[in-house]
């Protein structure tokens, strides 16, 4: 069997040149090129519409009265092809196409590229189904359709390849749930699939457990959170329909940025998951939640140094234990129910670190630590719709506050 390498150097030595009495004359004798490859291009190049194919574009440089593995260097961008070590044909081993805006369809016949190991389509408009014929694409390693207007629901073939380690359908009006036997993807270590309207439950992926990045965000997806593959270091579910608690997510020690915002997640936000080790972003807000553990951040490391809170239910005091976070930066505590006054220790740590501080639209009362009056003007923020006595030429103050009725409703209510 024929062993092929990734394309580097011009294929321009695999030309066969004779001569004739008239002189030297190049003759190509044999298309270095599979000519059952050579045909999908070609199918692939006419499934989409023309007027979409921009003078500037990759797609615009196949010229078919040139082999797609010869030497011009200017011809059939996107593609690269195999330096077979006998004298077999070349094969198409990738085609990642520039994000030009084409217009069409994938066809079918791409499953007849069996050598192809990147397929990368993306930011274009293509339509209709994936491909049941995809499923041929034994040695793919990434799979990129992601940002088209492909419909249908994502085939359960695409589970058959096992060499997968990139795959990426965001962004497109994918439906349907994700198939279930996903996790049998063991190479894959980025998915995204976020952006579409998937439905049905989060299945067990810790069958993946190379994966260290995973967007499921803005789709219809709804129940209570499975366990991850423990490698995971990002994680977005944000904006769907799940419920319940976010405990599961305790157990992923490398996680760097977490995304559970736009949810119906309630209950307390424990003390495993403020203090995990490698955190730098969390989004917990536009949910249910009530409250957080409380964490003993001078005993804890942790790197966090994004919180965004805003929308729930916190009520209770402001935590004071934030200002124990080495490396926070950016607070928003914003639209909760948060009441008392605002701790002494947040005035110290305006400016530097803090940069950023949102405690609006809460209850929150009394005088303002000086440092919010004299350091206001130095950081991105808002106290207003509280119960504060807040200075109006305060820079952080603009907007007003409660009424009193309001304030007294409130402080009654939670007596």
């Amino acid at each position: 069997m024929a062993r092929f390498l990734p394309s580097i150097f011009p294929l321009c030595f695999h030309c066969i040149i004779v001569t004739s009495v008239l002189g030297f004359i190049p003759k190509l004798i044999h298309s270095l090129t599979l000519e059952s490859d050579i045909q999908v291009l070609r199918a692939l190049k006419h499934s989409f519409d023309p007027n979409s194919v921009s003078s500037t574009s990759y797609l615009n440089t196949w010229d078919f009265m040139g082999d797609p593995c010869d030497c011009a260097g200017e011809q059939f961008l996107g593609i690269l092809c195999s330096i077979p070590l006998d004298d077999s044909p070349s094969r198409i081993i990738s085609i990642d196409l520039d994000g030009a805006g084409y217009d069409g369809f994938l066809t079918p016949s791409i499953g007849n590229l069996t050598e192809l190991t990147i397929l990368s389509l993306s930011k274009n408009k293509i339509r209709r189904t994936i491909p049941e014929t995809i499923s041929k694409l034994r040695k793919l390693t990434k799979l990129s359709l992601a940002a088209n207007s492909l419909v249908g629901t994502i085939p359960n073939e695409i589970t058959l390849l096992k060499n997968l380690e990139y795959l990426d359908l965001s962004g497109n009006k994918l439906s349907g749930s994700i198939p279930i036997n996903i996790s049998g993807l063991r190479s894959v270590t980025h998915l995204s699939l976020s952006s579409n309207t998937l439905t049905g439950t989060i299945p067990d992926l810790t069958g993946l457990w190379q994966l260290n990045y995973l967007d499921l965000g803005s789709n219809q997806l709804y129940g209570n959170l499975p366990y991850f593959p423990v490698r995971l270091t990002t994680l977005s579910i944000n904006h769907n329909i799940l419920t319940g608690h976010i405990s599961p997510i305790k157990k992923l020690k490398d996680l760097i940025r977490l995304d559970v915002s736009a949810n119906r997640f309630s209950g307390v936000i424990s003390r495993d998951i403020l203090s995990l080790p490698r955190l730098v972003h969390l989004n917990v807000s536009n949910n249910h939640f009530t409250a957080t553990e409380l964490v003993n951040f001078s005993a804890e490391e942790t790197e966090l140094q994004v919180l965004d809170a805003q929308n729930n239910q916190f009520h209770g005091y402001l935590p004071a234990n934030l200002v124990k976070i080495q490396n926070l930066t950016t607070i928003n505590l914003a639209h909760n129910q948060f009441s008392g006054p605002i701790p002494r220790g947040y005035g110290a740590k305006l400016k530097r670190p803090w940069r950023i501080l949102y405690l609006d639209d809460n209850f929150l009362s009394g005088k303002l630590p000086p440092e919010f009056i004299s350091h206001g003007q130095s950081i991105t923020g808002s106290l207003a719709r509280n119960c504060l006595r807040c200075p109006t030429q305060t820079p952080l103050c603009r907007g007003g506050q409660k009424t009193i009725s309001e304030c007294l409703r409130h402080n009654n209510s939670s007596t």
